[in-house]
């Protein structure tokens, strides 16, 4: 699946996409993001406070308990503000 980061998920990590193949044991948005901490410190500081990144699955909003499996695309950004 292509992973898509946003604003300052995507300064902490330093790349705006990338393809990602996680073991079969990552089922969820959750377990994704639990994976991609354990990658390296750059992961780790981007997703330290987990419960405020925001996700979408094919361009869907979706909680962090939706599953994976078929996922073409999934985003990561910070909460958003707008005017």
């Amino acid at each position: 699946m292509k992973a898509l980061y946003f604003a300052w998920v995507r300064e902490r990590i330093g790349r705006a996409e990338e393809e990602l193949s996680p073991p079969p044991e990552v089922e969820t948005v959750g377990e994704l993001i639990g994976w991609l901490k354990s990658r390296d410190e750059a992961y780790a500081l981007a997703f330290e406070n987990a419960a405020v990144i925001r996700t979408a699955i094919d361009k869907a909003h979706v909680r962090h308990e939706t599953p994976i499996a078929g996922a073409r695309e999934i985003a990561f950004f910070p909460p958003m503000t707008g005017g």
